[in-house]
């Protein structure tokens, strides 16, 4: 059995205000051209198609494009899932009518997680579609109340499935979930992908994968494994944001043979334009010649003000992003804030704690954080159901 394990598309995503729309038809091409040179047995997306739960027209389209020359032109399964950026009942609806044709999107999680059989020489290959869902939708879905951290509520899934496994078949869990080796708290790969939860409750123990044979997962936007070879994620195709810049960006080409074992081949995929950060002064600016098409964020090292410094950095870099200020002897901390960390990339609820000792001039208790990690779980909520 050979399949593409993809994730985090993320069509519609603005980077800087800048539509990402035609940079992602560029890499899913490359997608659709291996597909066709490769065929493949199934594409495995796993989470985040869309960028926010009511994705623009253009992004719409591209979805509906794509998908529909890998099933019906390409007749190749596709089986994915919701994110936490998905509207789940907007990526599942009328997907019924064309499970016929091998397009099964898994919106909302369901009590019996769906599983997907596909077979080859070798019998049987069951993929079970874990869409994303937080703690309280699966607390509510299971009526069980002592689900109340991301890590339960994969537990709980997981034991769904382990249940009615079968044991002379091989299986595929598809997810969308920050997962860490011992479940231990791990800075995200990128700061363009918020926060699941706060205060420890998003990560989620590698060790309730280790029944399925691959673990194919989506959210964090960097390819890495995590304990194991076969508990991956794939990354999101193209970088989209500074923190990304070192980021390999492609997709992962798994093959199980007979018995379920195991064998990764990165793919990668070539950018319409690169993104990238440059440092750099106005009078270098100036005196260059024409500049590069690529998206940067560029730092100026002059010590005076810069007059209308994005006019001087677009007149040499056309797609720049970004342009701020930085003295040659600034350090990386007093840059980034406490710790060298940017706001975003800093717990949300550090920074509110940050807040109320600022305002109160006392320390944040513990029945107060408490508090503020529930509203501010409504809150995420309330935001993949609105698009904003």
């Amino acid at each position: 059995m050979k399949f593409f394990h993809t994730a985090d598309w993320h069509l519609g995503k603005l980077v800087q205000g800048v539509s990402m729309t035609e940079d992602q038809d560029y890499v899913l091409e490359q997608l659709l051209r291996d597909i066709e040179r490769e065929r493949p047995d199934a594409v495995i997306i796993a989470g985040d198609l869309y960028d926010r739960a009511i994705p623009p027209t253009d992004a719409v389209e591209l979805l509906d494009r794509v998908l529909g020359r890998i099933v019906l032109d390409l007749e190749t399964p596709v089986l994915a899932i919701s994110g936490n950026h998905d509207s789940p009942d907007r990526l599942g609806f009328a997907t019924r009518i064309m499970e016929g044709r091998g397009l099964h999107l898994a919106g909302q999680l369901q009590a019996q997680p769906r599983t997907v059989e596909l077979r080859d020489a070798h019998g049987p290959v069951h993929i079970h579609l874990v869409p994303y869902a937080d703690p309280a939708m699966v607390r509510f879905t299971y009526g069980d109340d002592r689900i109340r951290t991301h890590d339960d509520a994969m537990a709980a899934i997981v034991a769904r499935i382990a249940a009615s496994m079968d044991a002379s078949a091989r299986h595929v869990l598809v997810g969308h979930a920050f997962v860490t080796p011992g479940g231990e708290p791990q800075a995200n790969t990128s700061e363009s992908e918020r926060p699941l939860a706060i205060g420890g409750a998003e990560y989620v123990r590698d060790a309730h994968f280790r029944a399925f044979h691959y673990t194919a997962l989506g959210h964090l936007h960097q390819a890495h494994y995590v304990g194991s070879e076969t508990i991956r994620y794939a990354g999101s195709p193209l970088k989209y944001s500074i923190s990304e810049e070192r980021h390999h960006k492609g997709y992962t080409l798994v093959e199980l043979d007979g018995d379920g074992a195991v064998r990764l081949d990165k793919r990668a995929f070539a950018p319409r334009r690169e993104l990238r950060s440059v440092q750099t002064t106005a009078a270098e600016l100036e005196a260059g010649a024409d500049g590069s098409e690529d998206y940067v964020f560029v730092t100026l090292l002059d010590e005076d003000p810069v007059l209308f410094p994005m006019e001087k950095v677009r007149a040499r870099y056309p797609n720049a992003l970004h342009v701020q200020r930085r003295s040659p002897s600034a350090s990386p901390a007093e840059e980034g804030g406490e710790q060298g960390l940017s706001r975003a990339e800093r717990d949300p609820g550090e920074l509110f704690a940050s807040f109320y000792r600022e305002v109160k001039g006392a320390p944040l208790d513990a029945a107060k954080a408490e508090l503020f990690a529930s509203v501010y779980a409504e809150a995420l909520r309330a935001e993949g159901g609105d698009g904003r």
